[in-house]
């Protein structure tokens, strides 16, 4: 803590000059300034760990100053001082973002211990940042992070598949990741030198997709101006993802077919055969081995995707993976923001773990992205998170029947909520905090039905 850099912003040169002796008997790096705006020039190219401001000062007053220093420099730690103390500047301060508040003249006792608790904070949370990146690091594989089994699996998968020139065929629902399986395959393979291009199968019509996918001539239709290259030519030595597989017209299932086999593609419009060497990579949401039964997808396209499949769980399959890429999409969008969001709270954890993800790794990622967007103090709270995840418990719906002359639900929830705090002290050997926890209700909550129920649990 002595080598921190601490700056003093005061307009009174005896203030400075007090405390720059003060701090630097104590071992700290010290800057002086002034005014606001000469510290905000220092700042611009200079890193500070903690600056000590006034409140008041001609042209920006500390308030003013104390908001662009968090532009600046959110990781600053900011305490203020003033001799016009007030409640309401106290508050003004505080929900700028500064970390502490003292008036003149102050105690230099007192001064010391806010200094070094304040560095002392701030150093724990950069551990704990330097600790969760670290975390991540380690179960990486790419953009894909996770530590559960079912990762790690995947990941060893993807090393055996990745060298060979294999076709593969990754299945899995909307948002577990697809693409990115398909990316980290080609990244580690030795064609990762060489491009890698998609195309959503679903998102054209079939005469767009066979242009898009092998090429035209010119004049081969109205719009075709001049001849142009198909994707499998771009990609050649490369990959070609091809993304919702499953949509592709009959048609055109023929005509890769014929890709796959022969290795040659003709442009629209054209009768040159053109060799090509890609690496092909398909997805889909949808059960192929269905579709083929129905004749929608053509069995012998099948065996030729087929060869390698790769299965993405669910990301509620993979609960111990969500806090860790909570923690991932935090980093990044903390980058892309330019704010310095420490975390999550213990509630927003709770939460995050409790719901069922029905739009997967893609869900959460737009969650934290909202949520970092949203969120102005240095935690995610619950109110940043999307309605459904606040509200979102899992509670069995199978079995649910109305009978024909109807209920009384409050009745009905009454009972309902006795038998699962009567399970859930059961579980916890009637242990109310645990047993609170269990049900993601508040201790004090709890502890309130238990006293109106007479559950007679300790």
């Amino acid at each position: 803590m002595s080598k921190a850099k601490l700056m003093v912003v005061d307009d009174e040169e005896s203030i400075r000059h007090f405390l720059s002796l003060m701090l630097k008997k104590q071992g700290f790096e010290v800057k002086t300034a002034k005014s606001a705006s000469e510290a905000l020039s220092f700042l611009e190219e200079n890193e500070i760990d903690l600056a000590i401001c006034d409140l008041k000062m001609p042209k920006m007053d500390g308030i003013a100053l104390l908001k662009e220093i968090k532009k600046y420099s959110p990781e600053t730690i900011v305490i203020m001082i003033t001799a016009y103390a007030t409640t309401k500047t106290a508050v003004q301060a505080l929900k700028a973002g500064a970390y502490d508040y003292i008036t003149k003249p102050f105690d230099i006792e007192e001064l010391t211990l806010i200094i070094e608790k304040a560095l002392e904070k701030k150093r724990l949370e950069e551990e704990n940042i330097y600790l969760r990146r670290e975390l991540i690091e380690k179960y990486r594989f790419g953009n894909l992070v996770g530590k559960s089994k079912k990762m790690i699996e995947l990941y060893r998968v993807i090393e055996q598949v990745a060298p060979t020139n294999s076709t593969v065929l990754i299945t899995g629902a909307r948002g577990t990741g697809k693409e990115l399986v398909a990316k980290a395959i080609h990244y580690n393979s030795p064609r990762r030198e060489f491009p890698f291009v998609s195309i959503n199968c679903a998102a054209l019509s079939e005469e767009l997709l066979e242009s898009e996918l092998f090429g035209h001539m010119k004049g081969a239709f109205t719009s075709a101006f001049s001849d142009k290259k198909g994707l499998f030519e771009v990609a050649d030595k490369g990959t070609i993802l091809l993304d919702e597989i499953s949509e592709m017209p009959l048609r055109m299932q023929a005509k890769l077919l014929r890709v796959l086999q022969e290795k040659t593609i003709r442009r629209v419009g054209g009768t040159k055969e053109i060799k090509v060497d890609v690496r092909v990579i398909a997805s889909t949401n949808k059960d192929l081995r269905k579709l083929v039964s129905s004749g929608s997808f053509r069995d012998d396209l099948f065996d030729r995707i087929n060869v390698i499949e790769i299965k993405l769980p669910l990301l509620r399959e993979r609960k111990e993976d969500i806090l860790l890429l909570a923690d991932h999409f935090l980093a990044k969008f903390n980058k892309e923001t330019g704010k310095n969001i420490k975390g999550f709270t213990p509630e927003v954890k709770e939460l995050l773990l409790r719901y069922h993800w029905p739009g997967n790794v893609r869900e959460l990622e737009n969650a934290v992205e909202r949520a970092v967007a949203l969120e102005t103090g240095e935690y995610i709270v619950p109110e940043r998170l999307p309605e459904q995840i606040r509200r979102e418990t899992e509670f069995p719906k199978e079995g649910i029947v109305l009978p024909e002359g109807g209920i009384d639900l409050e009745k009905h929830l009454t009972e309902i909520r006795k038998e699962f705090m009567s399970l859930a002290l059961a579980k916890t050997g009637g242990v109310q905090k645990k047993a609170a926890e269990l049900l993601g209700m508040s201790f004090r909550s709890f502890r309130y039905f238990v006293k109106k129920y007479n559950l007679n649990q300790r």
